[in-house]
């Protein structure tokens, strides 16, 4: 079984994350799936954003570079294969996630952080 790239996902900075959270709900009505202080998860039909805390300080997770997940179905033969091409170490798969998801991630050269996701189906 292969990978299925289904589609990418802007993470836009956020210095306030329940303030801007509630602002894309008011004004662009999207749903807040996921949201705590670093981060946000938004829907509304076909259209994902995420927000992550930035405040340009040296605790700040983005450190200056632009963040993109990719959602995959079936993530563990791509997985699998940029561990075999040296682009992510093995330790880096995160199982379910608070936000529901199966991920890892890496940064590219310029430190642009990309981050390849599967939803994890809640059994009920």
């Amino acid at each position: 079984m292969s990978t299925k790239i289904i589609h990418t996902i802007p993470v836009l900075p956020s210095a306030d994350i329940s303030r801007d959270a509630d602002w894309y709900r008011d004004k662009l009505g999207m749903t807040v799936y996921f949201a705590d202080n670093m981060y946000a998860v938004l829907y509304r039909e076909n259209i994902v954003f995420h927000l992550q805390w930035h405040a340009d300080t040296q605790d700040d997770p983005l450190l200056g570079g632009s963040v993109v997940r990719i959602l995959v179905r079936d993530i563990e033969p791509l997985f699998e294969e940029l561990v075999k091409r040296g682009t992510v170490s093995v330790d880096k798969f995160r199982k379910n996630t608070p936000w529901k998801t199966n991920e890892f991630g890496f940064f590219d050269l310029n430190r642009n952080a990309i981050f390849i996701m599967e939803d994890v189906v809640d059994p009920g």
